[in-house]
């Protein structure tokens, strides 16, 4: 059956909509995103034999049918993870996130038993940081960003925001070159991009700007640097399958 995927910036979205502050259901963000993927299906009026043949994991079904969600369990953070196109996240290693590396903002759950919306952006924002970063520097930007791991009130912009604004720049740049058959964003463009978008942030001073726009290229091209690996790794797979 056909996997279902999500691009970051739709599973930005798909947070936002969990704590029912976007304007939008998580089942509208779902059924946008599956759409975008089946639109000669939808003008063949097949859709429905397309969705039969699309895997619906259980974290979806769940979503679906709840709507809205204070919080999320790791567990249910990983499936989640498992869905991001170019993401190799594994319950594993966020399991040693909050209770070692990152246990400063991540160790304990801000509600209740589970993590909040925020906590979990910022679990997907390791796993892509990390295909640049080392586990310190992450933690150094996570300061800067986040400043007092205990207040959320303090933070230069929300984790998931910040996760749903690099995402939309990684997106734009692949746009770029594939429905225009251009050349990728060079780092003048995407610096230009980030730039723009952190204008937009009237409630930050310029040096509290330049910290957001830095952070947006690191983790732009963090995402870049994914999808590269991600790359790698089906044409060696590839390569080991079809020997014979």
């Amino acid at each position: 059956m056909e996997s279902f995927t999500l691009t970051r910036v739709e599973m930005s979205s798909l947070l936002l909509s969990l704590t029912g502050t976007s304007g939008h259901t998580p089942l509208h963000i779902l059924q946008e995103a599956w759409t975008k993927l089946h639109q000669r299906e939808m003008r063949e009026g097949s859709s429905l034999n397309a969705f039969l043949s699309t895997n619906i994991p259980v974290i979806l079904q769940k979503i679906i049918k709840g709507g809205k969600a204070k919080g999320l369990s790791l567990q249910e953070i990983a499936a989640l993870g498992a869905l991001i196109e170019y993401s190799t996240i594994s319950i594993t290693a966020m399991q040693n996130w909050v209770k070692r590396d990152f246990k400063e903002y991540l160790g304990a759950p801000l509600e209740g038993k589970k993590y909040s919306i925020n906590q979990a952006a910022m679990l997907f924002m390791i796993e892509d940081l990390k295909s640049s970063l080392d586990f310190r520097s992450i933690n150094r930007l996570f300061r800067m960003l986040f400043l007092k791991p205990e207040r959320d009130d303090d933070d230069l912009l929300v984790p998931v925001q910040l996760y749903g604004a690099y995402a939309l720049l990684f997106e734009e740049n692949r746009d770029s070159a594939e429905l225009q058959q251009d050349k990728p964003w060079g780092r003048e463009r995407l610096a230009q991009a980030a730039e723009t978008a952190v204008n937009r942030l009237s409630h930050l001073n310029r040096p509290q700007r330049e910290t957001v726009r830095n952070s947006l290229l690191v983790a732009a091209v963090s995402v870049q640097a994914c999808y590269f690996q991600t790359l790698a790794k089906q044409y060696f797979n590839a390569s080991l399958f079809l020997d014979f």
